[in-house]
C-alpha cells in the first residue's frame, strides 16, 4: 500500500503553500518531513487526508485517495490538538474509536492497554481539563492510534514534552512500525528523524530540497564532521587546506572537512605536538545537511 504524491501543487489566492512536491512511501516505513515553520509539512498533511484539496496534482494510497471509505484505516495526530476538554478520557477515546468503527468493548480493552502502556491508567475516568498538557498529549496520541490505523501521521508528535515522554513515545511509535503500520511525521528536530527515519524530505518554501533515503542523502552530502579533543591548541586548523568550517569547543575542535583525504593531512599535521585524547571522522548530521540547504531560516 505505497502513499503517491504526484506533482502535487497548494495555493492560496497567490501564495503557494506546496509546489510541485512528488514522492513515495511503502508500506511499513517510517517517513520523515522536516522544514522551518510555514515549510508546507501541515498543508500537506492535510491535503493527504482529503482535509485540502491539492490545487494540482494527485494524492493516491493504494492507488485511491483517502476518503471516509478509508478513514477507520488511518490515524491523524494534528499539530494543534483537539481534544474535548470537558470530557472524561474514557467516553471521549472509546467514541473517537466508534467514529472509526471498532467495536466499544474492543476500544475500551485497547484504551486500557494503551492507558498501561504509558503509566496513566489512573486517568480513565479525568477529565482532560485537570490533566498536564504532556499527559493531554498522550491521551491525543492515543486517540490517534487506538483504533489501529494502517497509515499513521503525526504532525510535530514531540512538541512540548519533556525528555521522558519523547522516550516513550518514540517507542510507541516504533512499534506500530513493526506491527504493520506506516508512519509519516513532521518536526523541526533533526535528532528524531534521523534516529527514526529510513527516509525523508526535507521541505522550504513549499518545495523539496531533499528527498530520499537517509544513508543515500549523508553518503552524497560530500563533507564530514572531524572532532578533536586535544592538550594544545588547534586553533590553525581553521585555515588548514580541506576545513570547510570550524567551530571552537570546550575540548578541542569541530571541523567540517570535504573528504577523508583531508582528515589524514590534518591527523599528520597535529600527532607530535601533544596528547590527542580523541580524533573522530563522523557523517554529517541531519542538522549539517539541513542548514546547507536551508540555511538559517528556520526556528
Amino acid at each position: 500500500m505505497v502513499l503517491k504524491l504526484e506533482s502535487v501543487t497548494k495555493q492560496f489566492g497567490q501564495f503557494t503553500a506546496v509546489d510541485q512536491l512528488s514522492l513515495e512511501i511503502p508500506n511499513q516505513e517510517m517517513f520523515g518531513f522536516l522544514g522551518a515553520n510555514g515549510a508546507g509539512k501541515t498543508t500537506t498533511f492535510r491535503m493527504i487526508l482529503g482535509l485540502l484539496d491539492a490545487t494540482d496534482g494527485k494524492i493516491t494510497w493504494d492507488g485511491k485517495a483517502i476518503d471516509y471509505s478509508t478513514s477507520h484505516l488511518v490515524g491523524y495526530l494534528p499539530e494543534e490538538r483537539g481534544l474535548y476538554p470537558k470530557l472524561k478520557v474514557r467516553e471521549q477515546l472509546i467514541y473517537l474509536a466508534r467514529l472509526r468503527g471498532m467495536p466499544k468493548n474492543e476500544a475500551l480493552i485497547e484504551l486500557r492497554l494503551w492507558l498501561d502502556r504509558f503509566k496513566i491508567p489512573e486517568y480513565e475516568n479525568k477529565k482532560v481539563e485537570e490533566l498536564s498538557k504532556g499527559n493531554q498529549q498522550k491521551i491525543q496520541f492515543i486517540a490517534a492510534v487506538l483504533h489501529k490505523p494502517k497509515l499513521l501521521i503525526l504532525d510535530e508528535p514531540f512538541s512540548g514534552l519533556d525528555p521522558v515522554n519523547v522516550e516513550m513515545l518514540k517507542e510507541a511509535v516504533l512499534a506500530l512500525k513493526e506491527n504493520g503500520a506506516t508512519i509519516v511525521f513532521s518536526s523541526h528536530r533533526m535528532e528524531h528523524v534521523e534516529e527514526m527515519c529510513e527516509h525523508l524530505c526535507i521541505l522550504h518554501k513549499g518545495s523539496p530540497v531533499v528527498y530520499g533515503s537517509l544513508k543515500e542523502i549523508k553518503r552524497n552530502f560530500g563533507k564530514k564532521n572531524l572532532v578533536i579533543h586535544a592538550d594544545f591548541k588547534l586553533d590553525g586548523l581553521k585555515d588548514f587546506p580541506g576545513v570547510v568550517k570550524s567551530k571552537p569547543t570546550m575540548e578541542g575542535i569541530h571541523l567540517q572537512i570535504d573528504g577523508e583525504a583531508a582528515a589524514d593531512k590534518i591527523l599528520k599535521e597535529i600527532v607530535g605536538k601533544g596528547f590527542i585524547r580523541k580524533f573522530a571522522l563522523e557523517e554529517p548530521s541531519l542538522n549539517d545537511i539541513f542548514i546547507e540547504e536551508v540555511g538559517n531560516s528556520y526556528e
